[in-house]
């Protein structure tokens, strides 16, 4: 049977008295022993800070409704992302990185797209690159091109315009 913490605020004590059932809690409510573990982790983080504060009189209690409120918060997530209920493993998970078809589809791409760049307008292109490489703002840009801001809105506009028709089957050539 885990010892009761003599001091409330024996953190120790209090750590190793309700590890396991709060892990046990935790993984009824989640219904997954990996994300119980997760959360009483968290909540004995959340509940550290307070122990040299203002001490609770019943820090145990502290404890478990700090994870409730982790573990609903983390079932909540869970509802709004259902992708992310079971944990993948090694043998059930596919794997990350692309596959040669993919990995030549993708360089083909690459190729056609720095084509397109190549062939746009100077200015088009250069207002393209300093907002999708350097993410530079419209504003950002007006100042460093020396140019007004709706120059660079539309000179933006066009170049993704254009962009689009020279990518799009059948909108071969120059953009």
């Amino acid at each position: 049977m885990p010892e009761k913490p003599s001091n409330p605020w024996d953190f120790g004590a209090l750590y190793r008295a309700t590890l396991a059932p709060l892990r046990r809690y935790l993984a009824r409510l989640l219904n997954n022993a990996s994300e119980a573990e997760e959360v009483a982790h968290d909540a004995y983080l959340r509940i550290y800070p307070a122990r040299g504060k203002r001490p609770a009189e019943h820090p145990e209690a502290l404890l478990y409704v700090t994870a409730r409120r982790l573990a609903i918060n983390r079932l909540k997530r869970r509802s709004i992302s259902p992708f992310a209920r079971e944990p993948l493993n090694a043998d059930t998970a596919a794997s990350a990185a692309p596959g040669v078809p993919q990995e030549v589809m993708a360089r083909q791409e690459l190729a056609m797209l720095e084509t397109a760049i190549s062939q746009l307008p100077e200015g088009c292109r250069a207002v393209l690159l300093l907002r999708k490489v350097e993410l530079l703002s419209h504003g950002e840009i007006a100042t460093r091109l020396e140019i007004s801001v709706s120059t660079v809105e539309k000179q933006h506009a066009r170049a993704l315009r254009l962009l689009r028709a020279s990518l799009t089957p059948g909108g071969e050539g120059r953009p």
